[in-house]
């Protein structure tokens, strides 16, 4: 069961990667590790750095994937994205967090939405 979990993730990341290249957004690493956690998406957005996560869901009953982002989560991603930027040493670099809600719910087209720059009281 957890292969098919990883599969389905995956295959949400790679439609998210699409989707943001044709924004116009380099990607410049996916399912990166970090000490806090995995990064789904590193792109560029002109000079600055995207660190995105994608939520995919195939069903409503864990209502809309974007409502995964909890400040827990967000507190991880920004962890995640700070290690990031000092490992390659780019510390000084801008970068902010987004997030790619995909639900392809059964007999419906696949719906994408992109929420940029998000942050922890907000969320998205």
């Amino acid at each position: 069961m957890p292969d098919e979990r990883r599969i389905f993730g995956t295959r949400g990341e790679s439609r998210a990667a699409v989707f943001l290249r044709q924004k116009g957004m380099q990607i410049i690493g996916s399912q990166v590790r970090t000490p806090y956690g995995e990064i789904d998406l590193v792109c560029l957005d002109g000079g600055e750095v995207v660190f995105v996560e994608v939520k995919t869901r195939r069903t409503e009953g864990y209502g809309y994937p974007e409502e995964a982002i909890t400040p827990a989560k967000f507190r991880h991603m920004a962890r995640a994205a700070e290690a990031y930027l000092a490992e390659k040493k780019w510390e000084h670099r801008p970068f902010r967090l987004d997030v790619v809600a995909l639900q392809e719910l059964e007999g419906k087209d696949p719906e994408i939405v992109h929420f940029s720059s998000i942050d922890s009281a907000s969320g998205c």
